[in-house]
């Protein structure tokens, strides 16, 4: 079966994004049915750019396969507001502009990202209460409660003519969440009585044993950590983990310590969190400037950056760079938060600034109970699958190696059929069998600052990391009617060493190699203009080869009088 067109009727799957890797969780649901195709798509998540990809900071999904299908496409459903589910919808909307639906708090953080696009006017934006439904016919959706580290996490059931599937978006089984109301078990084995074609389940912590464990279990290793300092404190956590902000907020006020929110993300997030109910009965908190001017033993500061991201609050601190905080010896810093695969470098290299300001850290590794995973482990997955039993599980959320396992327990646990999608594929559910039957059009596409590209855009990623590897060299060069040189080329590097290992510069070594190029061109007759230029190309290519070792990136431009 082709992506091109859909003949045959049913009920479909099409993971866009979050299939094999931990992010940019996009997903569509699809019906033909008696001659109509309607489709919803479930979550427009980012993932984060590092090394490969220079001078990007988001990466979401390519929604070619749906926005050519904008038409039957009924609305963009959210589970729950972090940013691997959300973070893309204000690039990606105006390529889709259909209907969105989620609850109060993800609502109010999808506002501010809408109304920094300019957009916020134009999104038919729908806020949908707790435990209530959508009806987007042929689709009747229902929002059922869950737990996870934000406030308003929830799975979806999906019912169409042709089965239920239950979407499980992000999740863990808390039996005492510091925020909201606990998983709605009833609902789900409710669910499960009335039949579940197909489980789309979350995949990230199944390597893990037992459970995740409660955000509850959190404080009384916050109240500990925050104990005993003179100093100031600082506090890193994710923040959109709003039971944990009130979790270090009320430890702080157990220690007479005010609190202040230094990072944009954490004030966007506690406004949020505020104007939708969350986080009351607390002092206020302060901003930067207040908590600066505040005695060092009566303040707590939370901070964006627990990954070690340059730009954000924590790592700025740490360098000094910051324009109103300093720590100093005495200052103790608490991460509440896990390291995040890829951001290894970033944590131990923020490490090490805080190790130069002499400042206590304390980290889960000194007590576990610092930080608490928000997603489910294998005690929880098996709960899951008893509460539901649905016949086909389908593992997203996590990369390869998560998923297989996540089917092998599925299977272990009597689900008859584990089917592991790969990003694009086309899984036809119901009726009949089900099995991959086609591919979509997928892959990446890289906010590269206000424009967005696909991943393989005339290669300019690989132009960059060349850049970054190698430098660059730019040559320009005049040539007459006859094809020689009217003066002396012009040289410029960057990133390139000046000289060579004998001490002669580099320029000379190119502008030598320049004549020699000639000299062989005028010995051949090659005036020809792609036989100069490959020419040249070669010479002085050759020139760094020898003396360096290393091909920078070279840029040749080359005119001659009768261009123009």
């Amino acid at each position: 079966m082709s992506a091109a067109c859909f003949s045959d009727p049913g009920l479909y799957f099409v993971p866009l994004g979050g299939a094999g890797e931990i992010g940019m969780n996009l997903n569509l649901y699809g019906i033909l049915h008696q001659g109509r195709e309607s489709w919803i798509a479930v979550d427009v998540g980012v993932t984060f750019g590092d090394t490969r990809t220079p001078g990007v900071d988001l990466i979401m999904a390519d929604i070619s396969f749906i926005e050519e299908r904008r038409d039957k496409l009924l609305g963009i459903v959210l589970t729950h507001g972090h940013e691997d589910h959300v973070g893309a919808l204000a690039a990606l909307w105006p390529r889709l502009e259909a209907p969105v639906y989620a609850t109060p708090f993800t609502a109010a953080l999808i506002k501010s990202r809408l109304l920094e696009a300019g957009i916020y006017g134009r999104v038919p934006m729908h806020v949908v209460p707790l435990g209530s439904g959508i009806r987007l016919d042929p689709f009747k959706i229902e929002l059922i409660t869950l737990t996870h580290s934000i406030p308003e996490p929830n799975g979806l059931a999906i019912r169409t003519p042709l089965g239920n599937i239950l979407h499980t978006g992000d999740w863990k089984i808390d039996p005492d969440p510091v925020i909201g109301e606990t998983t709605d078990e009833e609902a789900l084995k409710r669910l499960g009585a009335e039949g579940v074609l197909a489980m789309v389940c979350d995949s990230t912590n199944v390597f893990e044993h037992g459970e995740a464990g409660s955000e509850a279990d959190v404080e009384g290793a916050m109240h500990d950590a925050i104990g005993g300092c003179e100093g100031r404190v600082f506090v890193t956590s994710f923040a959109s983990n709003v039971a944990r902000l009130e979790t270090i907020a009320r430890a702080a006020q157990k220690h007479g310590r005010r609190v202040a929110l230094a990072g944009r993300s954490m004030r966007r997030i506690v406004g949020a969190a505020q104007d939708t109910g969350y986080l009351q009965g607390l002092p206020p908190f302060l901003s930067e400037e207040q908590g600066a001017a505040a005695a060092r033993g009566k303040i707590l500061f939370l901070c964006t950056g627990s990954q070690g991201v340059p730009e954000s609050a924590l790592p700025r601190i740490a360098m000094g760079t910051h324009r109103v905080l300093r720590m100093s010896e005495g200052d103790r810093v608490i991460f509440s938060s896990r390291e995040i695969p890829g951001n290894e470098k970033d944590i131990a290299r923020l490490y090490n600034f805080l190790a130069e300001r002499g400042v206590e850290v304390l980290t889960p590794k000194h007590d576990p109970k610092l930080h608490i995973s928000g997603h489910p482990c294998r005690d929880e997955l098996a709960s899951m699958y008893r509460w539901v039993r649905p016949k086909i599980a389908i593992p997203v959320h996590g990369e390869r190696r998560h998923m297989k396992e996540h089917a092998s327990l599925a299977r272990d646990l009597q689900v008859p059929l584990a089917i592991v999608p790969t990003n694009g594929a086309i899984i036809h559910l119901a009726p009949g069998e089900a099995s991959q039957v086609g591919g979509a059009r997928n892959g990446r596409l890289y906010l590269d600052g206000q424009i967005l590209l696909p991943a393989d855009h005339k290669g300019i990623m690989r132009e960059r990391e060349e850049l970054a590897k190698n430098g660059v060299l730019a040559v320009s060069l005049m040539l007459d009617a006859d094809g020689f040189p009217l003066d002396e080329a012009m040289v410029s590097f960057c990133g390139i060493p000046g000289e060579d290992a004998e001490g002669v510069e580099m320029r000379e070594h190119v502008l030598d190699a320049i004549d020699e190029a000639f000299e062989l061109m005028e010995k051949q007759r090659t005036r020809r203009r792609e036989a100069v230029h490959k020419m040249l190309k070669r010479f002085i290519l050759n020139v760094f080869r020898r003396r360096w070792g290393k091909i920078p990136y070279l840029h040749l431009h080359i005119q001659r009088v009768d261009d123009g």
